[in-house]
Parts: C-alpha cells; structure tokens; sequence
C-alpha cells in the first residue's frame, strides 16, 4: 500500500471546496503557492506576498489557511505501489495484514517503512515503455535484412553514440529528452558511460540549486581544478572529478575514514535524505571519533564531514542510476545507428497519444527521415520501415478497429486488390465499414491505387453497392445450388467520378481529421520562418519554462470556447497547435474584444503571454495575439539594407528613400554598405526615417536593387519570472532572420 498526500495545492482545493469557497477563488488562491517541489504552506506564505495578503483581507482565505496547516501532510488517499513487490519465505498472511486490491490483486495493509521494519524486502519490478520501444526496435532491424545489435554486449564507448548525445539530440531518449537535459548534455558532452550514470544522478532539483552540475561540468573540462581534501578520497571520488554524486560514494566514505560497518555506513545515507539534525549531530561526533583513530586530524575530519553533508544529502543511488543510463545509453545507441527503426518504434509506443505523436513526426521531419500516411496494401497495424522510410500503422486511422485490420491483412495477403472498387469487392464489408473506409480515404491509404481522394470519397457509396453485391451472391447458397453448370452474368465494376482533387487546405483537414494529426504536410508549413523567427516555445519546449514567463508561441486555432464571466464580459479558452502538439490559451475579457475576431477554427496566430503551470497543464494566459501574417510588421523592431558599395551612388539611395516614404512606420533603419574587399560601413538613419516592415516593402527594395537585400531583426521578448516562484529572469535578445 502507499498513501497520496495532502500536499500544499491539493490541501487548498479540497479543503476550499469542503468549505463552499467558489472553485474559481480555490483556484487562483491554489496558483498562488510558489512552483517548487515539496514546498510547504509556511513557506509558500513567506515566498508569496499575495498569499499573506489575501488571507489578511478575507476572513474565509484565513480560515482556508488555517484549517490547511493542520491538514497538510496527512494522508489523503490509499492507493497501491506502483512498483513493490513483497517477497517472503511463508505466506504473507503469517507476517503482516493484507487486503484486496481493486483489481484483485493481493497487497499489503503496511507500506513500505512498516513492510522493511517487520524484516520483509520490497522489490522494485519498473515497467518501463522504452523496454517496449529497444524490442521493437531491434525486431524492425531484423525484418530489413539487418543484424540487430547485442544490446547485452554493446560497446559502451561507442563515437556516435556519444556525438548524438553531446549534440544534444535526445529526443526519444530514455531519461535524456527534456530540454534542461539536453542542454546539460551539450555543456558536458559525455565521452563515457561514466558521464551518462553521472547525468541521470545529477539532473534532479537538489543538484541543480547546488551548483553541483557546475562544479562537475567545469570539473570535467578542466576550468576548475580536481581537489581532494585528503588523498584517500581520490580513489572514492575519482570517477565524479571530485564530487560527491553517489549515497555509495557516501558509504564508502565513511567506511574507509571513520571505520563505518556497512550498516552504520547505510544508516548515515538514510540520515541524510530525511536531513534530521539530531541524528546528523550523532553521525558527525561518531564520523569525527572514527577519523581521528584513524589518522585524520580533527579539524580535517569535520570539513570532510561538511562535505559529505552538504553534498551527500543530494546523492542519488549509482546502481538505479547506472541502470537508467544503460537502458537511455541502448536508446541513444539504437537513435544514432538505426533511427528510421528506433522512431518507427517510438511512434508504435505513442499509437495512441496525440501529442506524442506528433512530437517524433516532427523529429523525423527535423532528421529528414520520410513518414508516409497509411496505406491499405503495405501498412501492418503498427508503424513499419521500408526503403528507409517510416510507414503509418492502420491503428492509427480512426474508426478503423483491430478487427477491419485483420480483415484487410488477411485478404491481401490471399488476393490483389488494385482500386477501391476491387477492394470492396474482396474485403469483407461486415468487417470494414463504411465510416472506416471514409476514414482510410481522408488519410491517404488509398492514394496508391493512383485515384484521387475526392473521387474516390464522392465514389464511395457506389463502390459499397458493388462489393456488397458481390459479396452477397458469392455468400448466397441458394445461388451456388442453382447456378451449377451456369456461367454468372458478369458484374460491370463501375468508374471512379471524375472530379478535381481536393485543395491542399481541405486535404490537410481531412488528415487531421482521420488520424488527429497531419501528415503529408501542415497548414503551418508556409510560417516556418515566421515561427522561427518569433517565438521563443513550442507545444513541447513550454512544459519546460517556470509558472510566470513571458512566451511567445504560434499556431492554428484548434477550437475556441466563449464563456460569460460573472461581470457579465466575454473571455475563451483557445487550442493552439503547431507542430509539435496543442497548448490552451486562456484570454480574459481584458483582451478579448480586440482578438474576437482572429478567434476561428484554422486562423494561423502568434500569441504573446505568460506560462501558468500547475499539477494538471500548461497554459498560456495571452496579453497579445495577432495574426501570423502581420508579424513582420508588428513585432519588427529594425530593418537592415545591405547595399553593394561599389554599384551605390546618390541616384540609387535617393530612389532608395523614396521606397521608404512609401512605407511610413516607428521601425529604425540601417544600411550596411560592404566594399569590394569585404569591409562594412553601418549607417544609422535618422529616427525621423521610421518604416513599416513587411513583405510589400521587402519586396520593393529588394526589386529596386536587383538582389535580396532586406533583413528585419524582431523585438525583444522581454520577461520576467514571477516573483513568487524566485527564479529570477531572462531575455530573448534581438532575433535576425535571414534577408528576404
């Protein structure tokens, strides 16, 4: 058994709604407690003004409180472990209380304190997807002729490997694909497993607001030193340039300057996770007595001591992290060798989630690996390599079940179907129905017959009629008595309507439609540019940025929802997806009136807000939104002209700034004349010579001289982390795309 917590945000809502406060108040006072991991109501008070605030000025906020922190901590509900599995030499029954669990399984009324202190062992048994995923993987090796590799002997020291992982390209990688990750991995660039067990030890709060991954960092690239206080750590602390990373390296420590048993040794490691003083004040004296019999000065002894606990208490278990890095180093592997298999794999493992989905589509596109739509004569239920691109699995299609699956499988591997009428005719249509068929068009799975998808959707009831006739008469016994030494009169299969294919944007939607994602291409394509340029996040990136920052994002509207607040004012919730997923987009009725009008299903906009994070999503809470097409005008903050100084004279700039009149605006300007032997000149104009940018004047300057000249660079995105969450601040400088 295990217990969920009454933790500080959970506390609020539950005892806020046992209270009647309204939702929408429990809310807000809930978001209000700082984003920090196990941060408790005393201190979420100190760090949160508006928190104290609050519960000055409302009696029932105070009351909340109140009633909170005599709560807070408690359990709040009983669950199972996720993992532990109790092992004993009698019955369980003969040791400890057990009950039912709700799907029958036995489990244990004592957790997993109580279960150790009885004298039972709890064994971790993790089911980890990416075990799924490293199978998969080296079984699609197999089916392309290739040899898998051993993973049980794979060379740990392996060049690509580890140029895949400094460059940071972990995306699909067991432990290693957070953005903080990979940017931990570009400063270290890791040359041995050593520095993968390290990375999965280090990469948790405690390490990060140490400092501990700078030392290590700067340790291992030698801007700063490897010390040791006294020569007998060197051999313990070698392999982590000094630093104490592992609760092992804490053991044995204190086995061999104090004279720690193993057992005393394992005791100090528990100490230090719980960090009780009292119990650490009785390790210090028996660590200190146990070094000075051995040698150690005294003074010594306690630094050493200060070390380890400073340290130590952050240190990860090796052996876990070791077998995380071994299973992320196999990933990384697989990805760096194999990566048509590897994300083939991935996709299999995320069928059914959306966003997963469409994350590793984007990193095939990002590694110019093909992923090809579904296709009713080649595709398997799961995703599949050939030629060295990545097919879609028909699981993937909506309304397309397991069974419609079996049954075209099935038939094509007895008969040659060639078109949707042939189809018709030989699968069998109580399997595969008409709304799957609707679907497996919509998504390309017919588009190798060569027809077109609009013929074939406008031909789709007739070519039901045909198939369903025929599949009568062949069932039909009564036919098959009668019509023995009779020749069947021939059934015309009919034609295709000849119709125009679909335009590219009602394709697109009839692929998002079918399989809830786009394949072929996305509506977003023609901006990619514009988001590069623009925006500082992504559907994925934002779950990484802190509660409060200032973001901008981009996408097509998915769908908007209009609410009336209590004022009476209108505000949405808006989807917003791009290539990698969808983020919510709440505006208030601040913003609103100004923005209602860009809010309709499929409008390319950019938005600029701050990130409100908490235990269930990300959102987006918008100060502004436009529409994409009008970024370079509204967020360009100066326009660069690169002129030939050679081919340059007055006639040339006096025409130059009559295009410019013709385009007024608050953006500066600046000419960038370059000479013959490469030098540049940069000439300010006056602030009074203020332009518009945008593809009208691009094109016109660039038209005037003969050559592509213009360069924009966007504002600065200014931001600021909230407050309360203390995380500081940061810039996402002037930004330049390329000239136009």
């Amino acid at each position: 058994i295990t217990y969920g917590k009454l933790k500080t945000r959970a506390v609020i809502r539950d005892v806020g709604r046992a209270l009647d406060i309204p939702l929408r108040d429990v809310d807000g006072i809930a978001k209000m407690v700082p984003d920090v991991l196990n941060i408790s109501l005393d201190n979420a008070l100190k760090s949160e003004p508006r928190l104290q605030e609050l519960a000055d000025q409302r009696a029932e906020v105070a009351d909340l409180i109140e009633i909170c922190r005599v709560l807070e901590g408690l359990p709040r509900h009983a669950s199972t472990h996720a993992a532990g599995v109790v092992i004993a030499d009698q019955p369980l029954v003969n040791y400890l209380p057990l009950y039912r669990g709700k799907k029958g399984e036995v489990v244990t009324q004592y957790d997993m304190k109580m279960v150790e202190k009885i004298g039972l062992v709890k064994f971790d048994f993790l089911g980890l997807r990416n075990l799924t995923v490293i199978q998969n993987t080296l079984t699609l090796i197999a089916d392309q002729g290739k040899t898998p590799p051993d993973l049980d002997n794979l060379d740990l020291n392996d060049p690509k490997t580890y140029q895949l992982l400094s460059a940071g390209d972990t995306t699909g990688v067991f432990q290693l694909e957070s953005s903080g990750m990979k940017d931990l991995l570009v400063r270290l660039k890791p040359e041995r497993f050593d520095d993968v067990i390290a990375l999965v030890a280090l990469y948790r709060p405690g390490p990060m607001e140490s400092g501990m991954i700078d030392d290590y960092v700067d340790r291992k690239h030698g801007r700063k030193t490897v010390t040791y206080l006294i020569p007998e750590l060197e051999e313990i602390l070698e392999e982590t340039y000094g630093v104490i990373v592992y609760q092992e390296q804490v053991m044995k420590i204190a086995g061999a300057l104090a004279d720690y048993s193993m057992a005393e040794a394992d005791d100090l490691r528990k100490a230090m996770g719980k960090k009780i003083k009292e119990i650490m004040a009785d390790h210090r004296q028996r660590f200190v007595q146990g070094a000075v019999k051995k040698g150690i000065e005294e003074a010594k002894a306690s630094t050493i001591f200060d070390l380890i606990e400073k340290f130590g208490g952050y240190g990860f278990n090796k052996s876990h992290s070791a077998a995380y890095a071994l299973i992320a180093y196999q990933t990384a592997y697989l990805k760096a060798h194999y990566p048509v298999e590897f994300m083939a794999s991935l996709l299999t493992s995320e069928m059914h989630s959306i966003d997963g989905v469409v994350k590793y589509i984007a990193e095939c596109r990002g590694h110019n690996i093909p992923v090809l739509p579904p296709d009713v004569f080649t595709s398997d239920k799961a995703f599949t390599v050939a030629d060295g691109k990545i097919r879609f699995g028909l699981v993937a299609v909506k309304n397309v079940g397991e069974g419609a699956i079996d049954a075209i499988v099935e038939t094509r591997d007895e008969v040659h179907f060639d078109s949707l009428f042939s189809f018709c005719e030989y699968v069998d249509l109580k399997r595969v129905n008409k709304r799957g068929l609707e679907s497996l068009i919509k998504c390309g799975a017919f588009d190798a017959t060569g027809a077109r998808r609009s013929q074939m959707m406008a031909s789709l009831e007739e070519a039901l009629e045909y198939g369903q006739r025929i599949q009568r008469e062949a069932n039909d016994p009564q036919m098959g008595l009668f019509s023995i030494g009779e020749e069947r009169p021939a059934i015309n299969i009919p034609e295709l309507q000849n119709i125009a294919e679909w335009e590219e944007k009602q394709l697109l939607a009839y692929e998002k439609e079918s399989l809830g994602f786009y394949v072929s291409g996305h509506p977003l394509g023609r901006f990619e540019p514009v988001l590069e340029k623009f925006t500082n996040a992504n559907a994925v990136s934002i779950k990484e940025l802190s509660d409060g920052q200032v973001v901008r994002i981009g996408g097509i509207v998915g769908s908007t929802k209009t609410i009336n607040t209590k004022r009476g004012d209108l505000m949405a919730f808006v989807s917003i997806e791009d290539m990698h997923g969808s983020v919510e987009v709440v505006v208030f009725s601040s913003v609103f009136p100004g923005v209602s009008a860009l809010l309709f299903e499929d409008n390319p906009l950019l938005v600029q807000g701050r990130v409100q994070k908490d235990e269930q999503a990300v959102k987006v809470i918008a100060d502004a939104i436009i529409e994409m097409d009008r970024a370079e005008e509204t967020w360009t903050a100066s326009i660069h002209f690169h002129l030939d100084a050679s081919s340059t004279d007055r006639g040339l700039l006096l025409q130059l700034q009559d295009t410019l009149k013709h385009h007024p605006g608050s953006c500066r300007g600046f000419l960038h004349l370059k000479d013959p032997g490469g030098a540049e000149t940069v000439i300010a104009l006056p602030e009074t010579v203020g332009m518009q940018a945008g593809e009208m004047l691009t094109r016109e300057v660039n038209g005037l001289l003969g050559y592509s000249a213009v360069d924009t660079v966007c504002s600065p995105i200014q931001s600021e982390t909230a407050g309360s969450n203390g995380g500081g601040s940061w810039k996402r400088g002037h930004i330049r795309n390329g000239r136009q």
